[in-house]
């Protein structure tokens, strides 16, 4: 019975406490950094597949014959050219009529000049 009245008194201690507040203290010191943990490797990089070959190219086809080219035709002869016909003669050139006589002329008579026109 002992322990029932131990026990008895540890859990009043414990209803009690939760009734009364005290005043929180300092802080205590932060906790030291964990280690980080090693870095894992990275796998080895795989190889490059060989490139494929190209495949050949196709040959070209035969090129046809062009067909032969036609003869051309005889050309024409051209028809003789006709004669031209005799130059006429030129008739004979008239004669000139006789001159006419110059009228008589003026006197100068106080330096004016007097014109007689001709008949």
């Amino acid at each position: 019975m002992n322990y029932s009245k131990t026990l008895v008194a540890v859990f009043a201690a414990f209803a009690l406490g939760g009734c009364i507040s005290l005043p929180a203290g300092p802080a205590g010191p932060q906790g030291a950094t964990g280690d980080t943990g090693a870095t894992g490797y990275t796998g080895a990089t795989g190889n490059t597949g060989a490139t494929g070959y190209t495949g050949a190219t196709g040959s070209a086809g035969a090129t046809g014959y062009t067909g032969a080219t036609g003869s051309t035709g005889a050309t024409g002869y051209t028809g003789a050219t006709g004669d031209t016909g005799a130059t006429g003669y030129t008739g004979a050139t008239g004669d000139t009529g006789a001159q006419g006589r110059t009228g008589a002329r003026g006197t100068t008579s106080g330096g004016t000049t007097v014109i007689v026109p001709a008949r």
